[in-house]
């Protein structure tokens, strides 16, 4: 369940950062209507940045054999 929520988290983080911008994009929000979302976006890309690198070790801790990394083939979809 907790991989699911954080799942969540980042897309929600994500979508959250991608509405701000297009807010900041049409130039009609106040210097300090500009600022806060600035600042608020800020933080929800640390948000991001932290998942991903998160989801980053524990690719490397999945894939590390006897000490050592293991190359391994990637496939997005081996149903297909």
């Amino acid at each position: 369940m907790a991989r699911k929520k954080a799942a969540l988290d980042f897309e929600q983080s994500l979508s959250d950062l991608q509405q701000l911008v297009e807010r900041l994009e049409t130039g009609e929000l106040s210097l300090e209507d500009s600022l806060s979302a600035f600042e608020q976006g800020i933080g929800l890309t640390r948000d991001c940045q932290a998942a991903l690198a998160q989801a980053e070790q524990k690719v490397l801790i999945l894939m590390e054999r006897d000490g050592e990394l293991q190359p391994a083939p990637f496939d997005p979809d081996p149903q297909a």
